[in-house]
């Protein structure tokens, strides 16, 4: 199983979007700092994920929530 997740720090208005096939590995790399892309926006909360048969439709699912009518599906309709 594959996941899609979102990361979210309210407070500095940021979310992340990534993919792991490895949900929980994948947070604790996040929480320790380890991933510079969201070093910086500590700490992180998990908001949303969604599983997926395959690293390709996970990533391809990342891929649409990054551009802009992604972002709006997913605040609009996952994040709330």
């Amino acid at each position: 199983m594959w996941y899609v997740y979102a990361l979210e720090n309210p407070k500095k208005n940021f979310i992340y979007i990534g993919h792991s096939n490895d949900l929980k590995r994948r947070l604790k790399e996040h929480s320790d700092g380890n991933t510079q892309s969201t070093k910086a926006y500590l700490p992180l909360i998990l908001s949303a994920y969604v599983a997926v048969t395959s690293e390709q439709k996970a990533k391809r699912l990342e891929k649409y929530f990054k551009t802009g009518s992604g972002k709006t599906i997913l605040k609009k309709r996952i994040l709330q």
